[in-house]
Order: C-alpha cells, then structure tokens, then sequence
C-alpha cells in the first residue's frame, strides 16, 4: 500500500493572525456602535474602532494585497460616507446610517494606513 503524502499547511504568522482578529472584531464594534448597543461606553468603543483599523492597516494588508485593498476600501469609504451624508437611511433606516459610519471609523484609517505604504513602496523601488 502506498503511503500517503501528508499535506502541510503553511504557517499563519501571528501578525497576519492579528490582523485577521483586528479586522473581525473592529466590524462586530462598528456594527454594535451602529445599533446603539453601546451605552456609556460609546467613546471608548470608537476609539477602540479607530485603533483597530490602524492595526488592520498595518499587520493584515500584505504588499501584494494593497491594489485591491485599496480599491474596495476607498469604494467602501466614498460609498459609507455618500449614504450617510445624502440621508436616504435617516428617514428609512436611521441604524443603518450609523453603521455606516463605524465602517466609516473602521475603514478610514486602515485604507490610509495601506495608500502610505503603497505609495513609499512605490517611492522606494
């Protein structure tokens, strides 16, 4: 009987792991801050948001992955911000519109974060 090769998988590196985790929780945040869930804790929850992109931006967008990073991301930004600034969802939807906007602080600063690096990569080569 032949023996079976076993298959390896490749190693998650912790800072990539990281990341993965910055960006899951930072959504679940910036959907509970969207539907009010938040109570007194509302600003150290925003902060908590912002600071999670900035570890998103930083650990989990390797360099291969920054184009399409920041295409989508800016999509979503100038999506996030035309829906919340129009106010089609006050009126039809008012969680959605704040929702929207801590995807905006989650977002934000990871996409700037990823268009530095892109852009001293860039400079650099």
């Amino acid at each position: 009987m032949a023996k079976r090769k076993s298959v390896r998988k490749p190693k998650r590196d912790t800072a990539h792991l990281v990341g993965s985790w910055s960006f899951l929780v930072g959504l679940v945040l910036a959907v509970l801050l969207g539907l009010g869930f938040t109570g007194a804790y509302q600003g150290q929850m925003l902060w908590a948001v912002f600071l999670l992109g900035i570890v998103v931006g930083l650990l989990n967008i390797s360099v291969k992955e920054a184009s399409g990073f920041l295409m989508s991301g800016t999509v979503l930004v100038l999506v996030s911000f035309l829906g919340v600034q129009v106010g089609v969802f006050e009126s039809v939807a008012p969680a959605i519109a704040n929702i929207l906007r801590g995807i905006l602080t989650l977002f934000v600063p990871a996409t700037i974060i990823v268009a530095l690096r892109a852009v001293f990569t860039a400079a650099k080569s």
